[in-house]
């Protein structure tokens, strides 16, 4: 059995000291890269679903869009500032992979914000349904939902939604990530990209 640190050579005891900080370092070190921006995405996206989630099924046929176009805006831009500095504030998938595709995120990190992101959708999801009456989440429509009628309708949906999706990574890339066009309004400008996106598609 080895002697207890006290009773140990000056030397060694300066060498274990030393080795047990750096093994503390590197625990640290791993949480704050792996760990925490995890977490972040997680509770951001749960944040963000759970009012846009709630803004829908609270939000009257009559007024359109428009309330839950701003809705989801403003809670984009709220989770994006909020967690900017930790994870990069993605909240949805296809940002994760356009910022690990321009070298905005660790490709080791790209499988887990998924993961991250869509049990935080789940849970904001949940969320919004359990404060929600039966009556309001059995007719909540917010006049936002836009349904296919028609087979011809496919591809014209899925294009809308490839664009706009392309729009809001656009958006991220070059006014988060980009080191040239980077700007502090990031997060206003990713909200306002989404509000626009909704509105538009």
């Amino acid at each position: 059995m080895p002697p207890c640190l006290p009773c140990q050579p000056g030397p060694v005891r300066g060498i274990v000291k030393r080795a047990r900080g750096r093994k503390a370092a590197v625990v640290v070190a791993g949480y704050d890269t792996y760990v925490l921006p995890c977490v972040a995405e997680f509770f951001g996206t749960g944040l963000f679903v759970f009012t846009g989630c709630a803004s829908l099924i609270e939000n009257s046929p009559g007024t359109g869009r428009l309330q839950p176009a701003v809705a989801h805006g403003l809670a984009l831009a709220i989770s994006v500032a909020i967690t900017a500095g930790v994870s990069g504030g993605h909240m949805n998938p296809a940002v994760s992979l356009g910022a690990a595709l321009c070298g905005g995120l660790n490709v080791f990190l790209l499988i887990p914000f998924w993961a991250a992101q869509f049990c935080g959708g789940l849970v904001g999801a949940g969320l919004a349904r359990a404060v929600s009456s039966d009556a309001r989440f059995i007719n909540a429509t917010g006049g936002a939902f836009t349904s296919i009628k028609t087979d011809e309708q496919v591809a014209g949906a899925l294009v809308a939604e490839i664009v706009m999706t392309f729009y809001l990574v656009l958006t991220v890339c070059m006014s988060a990530i980009n080191k040239q066009s980077k700007t502090p309004l990031a997060p206003f400008c990713i909200g306002l990209t989404l509000t626009v996106a909704i509105l538009g598609g």
